[in-house]
């Protein structure tokens, strides 16, 4: 799997050794999102953001759904293999210190269905307003990463029961897991950043 499979923004770190860092658009986003925000965060490292290739009316994803919370879970199997390819193949070339993942919605979900299926791509993830309407199975190679989930408490595409049920599956996975509300829907808050940034002072 080539490095360039998907279309794609990179910064690359001076040297290897230094963090990479990976973060994903949300629905109707692009590898622009939040390239900038990933700089400022941890800037000697390497950042990669790649660009979702669904096309839901014009708006870019990373997979097909049928409505909202509905997901083609097969197509979401095999845009899962695609993407942890590509993370696989951008962790050899930069060969990193530690790999940092960042997501929003969508983009949140497709970094969540990389980290259950092949948890030995990342150290930490960051999941912002995740939805993962379905309970995954036992996944024991998760057991000491650490993930922060931020979540709004009246997100109407994200339901907080939802939330929740990820952040305690996570938990009993051994997952160090964090897991941030603010009061309000699927908009990102300040709270939110703050932890982020907390996160990755902890992960550095």
């Amino acid at each position: 799997m080539s490095v360039n499979n998907y279309h794609h923004r990179i910064h690359k770190a001076a040297e290897p050794g230094h963090p990479l860092f990976f973060v994903f658009h949300g629905t109707g986003g692009d590898e622009n999102q939040f390239f900038d925000f990933g700089r400022r965060l941890i800037p000697d490292a390497t950042i990669t953001s790649p660009r979702g290739d669904v096309s839901e009316h014009g708006a870019a994803r990373f997979f097909r759904r049928t409505g909202e919370g509905v997901y083609d879970m097969d197509d979401l199997a095999r845009r899962t293999d695609t993407m942890a390819a590509f993370i696989r193949s951008h962790k050899a070339d930069a060969k990193p210190s530690r790999v940092l993942g960042l997501g929003y919605s969508n983009g949140a979900n497709i970094l969540a269905s990389v980290l259950l299926a092949q948890p030995d791509l990342f150290d930490d993830a960051i999941l912002m307003h995740p939805l993962i309407p379905w309970t995954p199975a036992p996944q024991p190679g998760l057991a000491g990463k650490r993930v922060l989930i931020t979540a709004g408490q009246r997100d109407p595409i994200c339901p907080p029961a939802m939330t929740q049920a990820l952040a305690d599956y996570l938990v009993a996975q051994g997952v160090e897991t964090n897991l941030v509300w603010h009061p309000g829907g699927h908009e990102i808050q300040q709270g939110e950043v703050t932890a982020i940034e907390q996160l990755v002072r902890e992960s550095a």
